[in-house]
C-alpha cells in the first residue's frame, strides 16, 4: 500500500518530463491505491475507474509511441502534404519548430492577447461602468457555481424512478457527466476561438492532453466521491487544494512559497479535519459512515491531485507558448472528449447512458443545465480575472464556497455536529486570512 502510494507521489512529481505513458503509470498508480482501500461496498467506483484507465491506455499508448518516433525522426512526416498530414504535423510540432528558428520578434504581441495571463485590464472606466461589470462577474460566477454544485449533488444522489424489482434508479455513470460537461464546453470554446482574434498557435497539440487526462480524472473523481461523501464535505476538502497545488508549484515551476502559504495549508487541514471526522451526536447528524469512508477521502484526494496537476502543468503552457485562456480551454477539452468518448464506447456504456437519458426527461434536463453550468462558469472564470485579477476573483470563489455548504444544506438536509461547523469557521478563516496576507504581501 505504502509503496503504491510513494510510487504515485514519486510520478506525480516528475511532472516536467512527463510523457503520455508516464500519465497513464500515474493513474494506474492511482487505481491500484484505491484498490487497496475498497471493498464489495466500492466495486461499481473500483470497476468504472479501472475500466475507464484501461481504455485510456489503448489511445495513450499508441499515440506515444507514433508522437515519439516523429518527433525523433521528423523528417518521416514533414514531407507529406494533405489535411490528414497538416492535422499530425499539428499534432506533433505544432508551431514550435517555427519558434525554435524565431524566438523573438512575437513574445509582445501575443502577450497582449493572453487574457487571463495579463492580470487586469489597464483601460480605466467609470465608476458606474466598472461597478456593473463587477456585479456582471459575481452573478455569473456565483450563479453558474452555485446552481453546477446543487445539480451535480442532485444528479449524483437522487432517485429517479423504480425499478422492475422494486428498487430505487440511480444515475451511476460519472465518466457520462463528464463527457457531457467537455463536450459543451468544447463547442463554447471553438465558437470564441472563431470569431474572435486569438495569438498564434504556438504549441503541438498533444501537449494538451497531459491537462486534459488530468483534469478528466479530477472531475471523474469529483463525480464519484458524491457517492461517499456530502457535497459540503467535498467543499470543504476541495478548499485544502492549497496544499497539494503547492506540492506541484515547488516541482513542476520550481515555486517558492512565503511562511504564511505553509501556515495558512496546516490551519486548512486542521479546519477541514474537523469537519470530515466530526462525530455524530443523538440531534440528526450525520451518522453515516459513507461520509468519512475511506474511497471517498481517497477519491478526494484524487481529485486534488489531479486537479493541482491540471493547473500548474496549464501555468508552464502559459508561460512557454503564451497562447490565450480559450486556446487552451479548446485544446484540453478536445482530448478530455476523445478520452471521455472512447471511454464510453470501450466499457460499452454509452449507449446505456443514452437511453438513460432518453427515459429520464428530468435526468436530460440536470445534465443540459449542469453541462452549461459549467461552460459558462469557465468563461466567466477567465473574464473576471482578466478585468478585476486574482485577487477580486478569488474572493468571490471564496465566498461562493461558503454559500454552497448553506446552500447544500437547506437544499439536502445536511446537518453537521458543532465539531464540523468549527471546521467550516477555521477553514474560511484561513482562506481570507490567506488572500489578506498574499495583498498586503505584493503592497
Amino acid at each position: 500500500f505504502f509503496w503504491t502510494m510513494l510510487t504515485a507521489v514519486r510520478r506525480m512529481l516528475e511532472v516536467l518530463r512527463l510523457r503520455l505513458v508516464r500519465v497513464a503509470l500515474v493513474v494506474l498508480s492511482f487505481v491500484a491505491l484505491v484498490v487497496h482501500a475498497g471493498g464489495k461496498k466500492d466495486e461499481s467506483t473500483l470497476d468504472s475507474l479501472f475500466n475507464n484507465v484501461l481504455s485510456y491506455a489503448f489511445i495513450v499508448v499508441p499515440a506515444a509511441l507514433i508522437i515519439r518516433t516523429y518527433k525523433k525522426y521528423p523528417e518521416r512526416l514533414l514531407p507529406f502534404n494533405g489535411p490528414l498530414a497538416t492535422i499530425a504535423k499539428s499534432c506533433v510540432f505544432g508551431g514550435e519548430r517555427e519558434e525554435e528558428e524565431d524566438v523573438t520578434g512575437k513574445e509582445k504581441e501575443s502577450k497582449a492577447n493572453v487574457d487571463v495571463e495579463a492580470g487586469v485590464s489597464t483601460a480605466q472606466p467609470s465608476f458606474m461602468k466598472s461597478a456593473m461589470k463587477l456585479v456582471f462577474c459575481v452573478v455569473g460566477l456565483q450563479g453558474s457555481y452555485l446552481t453546477w454544485g446543487v445539480l451535480q449533488e442532485l444528479i449524483m444522489t437522487r432517485t429517479y424512478g423504480i425499478d422492475e424489482d422494486g428498487s430505487d434508479v440511480h444515475f451511476k455513470n460519472s465518466q457520462f457527466l463528464v463527457f457531457v460537461n467537455r463536450v459543451l464546453a468544447l463547442v463554447a470554446a471553438y465558437l470564441v476561438c472563431k470569431f474572435t482574434t486569438q495569438p498564434p498557435q504556438k504549441a503541438a497539440t498533444y501537449r494538451y492532453s497531459f491537462a486534459s487526462m488530468s483534469n478528466v480524472m479530477s472531475s471523474w473523481c469529483q463525480y464519484e466521491a458524491l457517492k461517499y461523501v456530502s457535497f459540503p464535505t467535498q467543499v470543504l476538502a476541495k478548499s485544502s487544494k492549497i496544499i497539494p497545488v503547492m506540492i506541484m508549484g515547488k516541482f513542476v515551476q520550481n515555486k517558492t512559497y512565503p511562511v504564511y502559504e505553509y501556515v495558512c495549508a496546516v490551519v486548512l487541514s486542521i479546519g477541514v479535519a474537523l469537519f470530515m471526522f466530526a462525530k455524530a451526536d443523538e440531534d440528526g447528524v450525520e451518522t453515516s459512515d459513507k461520509s468519512t469512508s475511506i474511497a471517498g477521502l481517497l477519491l478526494l484526494v484524487g481529485y486534488m491531485l489531479f486537479d493541482s496537476f491540471t493547473s500548474n502543468y496549464q501555468a508552464h503552457l502559459f508561460q512557454k507558448y503564451k497562447m490565450s485562456s480559450y486556446q487552451m480551454m479548446l485544446g484540453v477539452n478536445i482530448f478530455s472528449c476523445i478520452f471521455t468518448m472512447w471511454s464510453l464506447i470501450q466499457n460499452g456504456t454509452l449507449w446505456t447512458c443514452i437511453n438513460f437519458t432518453l427515459e429520464h426527461a428530468d435526468f436530460l434536463v440536470h445534465a443540459i443545465i449542469l453541462s452549461i453550468c459549467s461552460a459558462t462558469g469557465q468563461m466567466f472564470i477567465f473574464y473576471t480575472l482578466s478585468q478585476y485579477g486574482a485577487l477580486v476573483f478569488a474572493i468571490i470563489m471564496t465566498t461562493r464556497q461558503v454559500i454552497s455548504i448553506f446552500l447544500s444544506a437547506m437544499v439536502f438536509g445536511h446537518t453537521f455536529a458543532v465539531q464540523g461547523w468549527l471546521g467550516v469557521f477555521i477553514v474560511f478563516c484561513a482562506l481570507f486570512g490567506r488572500i489578506y496576507l498574499r495583498q498586503r504581501n505584493r503592497k
